[in-house]
């Protein structure tokens, strides 16, 4: 089975691409397996947000719209970043946001499949 592939945004807007060994919400730093066959440990405070990606190469030019209703609904949501990004997407339930949480985005057409944001990252959370 492959392994998901990641790619990691670090707030000084640095990136890396591979796929996590150990990674979970709970913890404190993981560990990446580059692909180029290298393994990084990651710190995730350091992290701007994890994304699981459909691919590594994406699509550049593509306009995200965020309009997508997820069949299994949740709570919608918009993540201003404190670089000025914005993603919009749901999360399952109303979620303690003090060190980071899971959401997918409500483009299902974009190369992210979920995204783990970090929360000292973001400026503001908004339900919607």
């Amino acid at each position: 089975m492959e392994k998901e592939k990641m790619v990691v945004r670090f707030k000084d807007k640095s990136l890396l691409k591979g796929s996590a060994i150990d990674f979970s919400p709970k913890k404190t730093i993981f560990h990446l397996k580059l692909h180029n066959g290298g393994i990084v440990k990651v710190d995730v405070e350091k992290l701007k947000a994890a994304f699981l990606v459909k691919t590594f190469d994406g699509d550049k030019n593509y306009k995200y719209k965020y309009k997508d209703v997820l069949p299994w609904g949740g709570k919608k949501i918009r993540v201003e970043f404190i670089d000025g990004e914005v993603i919009i997407g749901y999360i399952p339930h109303h979620l303690n946001f003090e060190r980071g949480f899971f959401m997918t985005p409500a483009d299902t057409g974009g190369n992210n499949k979920e995204v783990f944001v970090v929360s000292s990252a973001t400026r503001e959370i908004t339900y919607l």
